[in-house]
């Protein structure tokens, strides 16, 4: 019978792995207040349509202009709009002109284009460590995912994005910033880290929020910048060693958030997960537990994010969840030491990633003085303890399960087994392996429990409902059999020669109640005679 505390433990386990995101409306109201709208009440048929809020550069040029040139300083709009949709599944739609609500700093002949960025996604999608999307596990896999400035042009299913009506392709797309500012894949035209590329490709430039244009205008980032939750006010420099960002750029990143050392929403994916800057809700800098993908698992509920990191993807480099392999990209000079899970995503993972597993435990010789399997369902079994290898073993816990235990010669000196519901289970105990051998609460089980010569000294079987079972303790084998508690089973009982001193077999309904009136008669004569004396 399962104690309190295995039952507590176990309804632990059943939280971590059967929990849902935080996808309800009011969830999704709240990430949506985060970005720097400009509507109102949206959606809107087109965005650049919209009334947006005015910024004025002067460092930019009238052919870098996105907007008009007044008096000779360039004046643009930043337009943003952010719904959350309510409904059975809670959906976001964004739509973006792709401007930020600052200046920014570019070539004089680089162009800055007003797009039109427009999509409609499942927010906050529910996803499993247990069934990741991306699942690489060699150099060449891992590089071909993430090596790749078009790898998320397709989003998964569960995620139901769809585009709008008027907007521009979004292949390159990963998300969109709070600010409004396209987050663009991880890669270079070059498909090589933008910052620390390999295979002699020149470092990209950008201002000093870490942003730039790409060649047909779309400002962008590749990697997270303080700039997102605070634009800063009038021109720019360029990431430039003064300011510590053209020699480490990964790391002037990470000094861009130092007033935001907390879970912080940066911006949206494409998926329809939460992009959060480097921090998380305890004030520690990420470093690990996120996946191939730059995703994680982040609290015992199972919501699953993008962190920014100082380490190649550094936003998204795909869409989640994904696996934690060894091997790393061939793309970066800058990549992660090792992708490691959460103590969430290791929580709610099943059987090292596998559901309802066929498993096969062997304790050899002399291995094991205590092996205990608990709490393992639907999946059918073998444990094997050779000659002499384990004192006790015990399995407890188990539901559903077809399951093969044997002892062989002087291996355990006891073998339980307990707690087991509609189980096809065999239970062998050879010559002198065990001294006790325990079977307790088994309903609906066809069972053979056999103990041979000398086998055990005392067996005990109790509390077995509607099972047709059967049980033989050969020549000098018990010394004590019991049975009880048995209700609507068929039973054979055979004793060889000399095999019990004692026998006792109650249980049924009458005996029951033949005990009870037996000690009720005990107890008027017992209180009768103290009367007389």
């Amino acid at each position: 019978m399962l104690c309190s505390c295995h039952i507590f433990l176990l309804l632990i386990v059943i939280g971590f792995t059967s929990g849902a995101a935080n996808n309800s409306y009011q969830n999704c109201l709240q990430v949506a207040a985060r970005f720097a709208t400009t509507v109102p009440n949206g959606p809107v048929p087109d965005i650049r349509a919209t009334q947006g809020f005015n910024v004025s550069c002067p460092q930019l040029s009238n052919v870098s202009c996105p907007g008009s040139m007044i008096n000779g300083v360039c004046v643009f709009q930043q337009k943003l709009c952010v719904t959350c949709i309510n409904g059975s599944t809670v959906r976001i739609r964004v739509q973006s002109n792709g401007l930020p609500r600052r200046c920014m700093l570019v070539p004089l002949t680089a162009q800055i284009a007003e797009i039109n960025v427009d999509f409609e996604v499942n927010f906050n999608p529910d996803v499993s460590v247990n069934s990741p999307n991306q699942s690489p596990t060699t150099t060449a896999a891992v590089s071909t995912l993430l090596c790749n400035i078009t790898n998320q042009a397709s989003v998964p299913a569960t995620s139901a994005f769809t585009m709008g009506q008027y907007s521009m392709p979004q292949n390159a797309l990963a998300g969109i910033a709070v600010d409004g500012v396209e987050i663009l894949n991880a890669n270079s035209m070059n498909a090589v880290d933008p910052f620390y590329p390999t295979g002699g490709y020149p470092a990209e430039g950008a201002d000093q929020c870490i942003s730039h244009p790409a060649g047909s205008g779309e400002f962008h980032y590749h990697i997270a910048s303080g700039c997102m939750v605070n634009p800063p006010a009038g021109n720019l420099t360029g990431c430039s060693p003064e300011i510590g960002c053209l020699n480490n750029v990964a790391n002037y990143s990470l000094k861009t958030f130092s007033s935001y050392k907390t879970l912080t929403v940066i911006g949206i994916a494409k998926d329809g997960h939460v992009i959060y800057g480097p921090y998380d809700s305890s004030g520690q800098q990420v470093t690990s537990g996120f996946d191939v993908c730059n995703g994680m698992f982040y609290d015992s509920i199972g919501n699953y994010a993008y962190f920014a990191t100082t380490t190649y993807p550094y936003i998204t480099g795909c869409f989640g969840p994904g696996n934690y392999p060894n091997a790393k990209p061939n793309c970066t000079a800058n990549p992660v030491q090792s992708y490691t899970k959460s103590s969430y995503a290791a929580l709610m993972t099943t059987s090292t990633g596998t559901t309802s597993p066929i498993q096969s435990y062997t304790n050899s010789s002399y291995t094991a003085s205590m092996t205990t399997s608990t709490t393992t369902t639907s999946s059918p079994q073998s444990y094997t303890n050779s000659s002499y290898s384990t004192s006790i073993t015990t399995l407890t816990g188990r539901s559903n399960s077809t399951q093969s235990y044997t002892n062989l010669s002087s291996a355990a000196s006891m073998t339980t087994s307990t707690t087991t519901t509609s189980p096809a289970q065999s239970y062998i105990n050879s010559t002198y392996i065990a001294s006790i051998t325990t079977s307790t609460d088994k309903p609906n089980s066809t069972q053979s429990y056999t103990n041979s010569s000398s086998a055990a000294s005392i067996t005990t079987s109790t509390t077995t409902t509607s099972s047709p079972q059967s049980y033989k303790n050969s020549s000098y084998s018990t010394s004590i059999i019991t049975s009880t508690g048995r209700t609507n089973s068929t039973q054979s009982y055979t004793k060889s020669s000399y095999t019990a001193s004692m026998t006792t077999s109650t249980g049924t309904t009458l005996n029951v109640l033949s005990s009870i009136i037996n000690f009720i008669a005990f107890f008027i004569v017992f209180m009768h005679m103290i009367i007389i004396n």
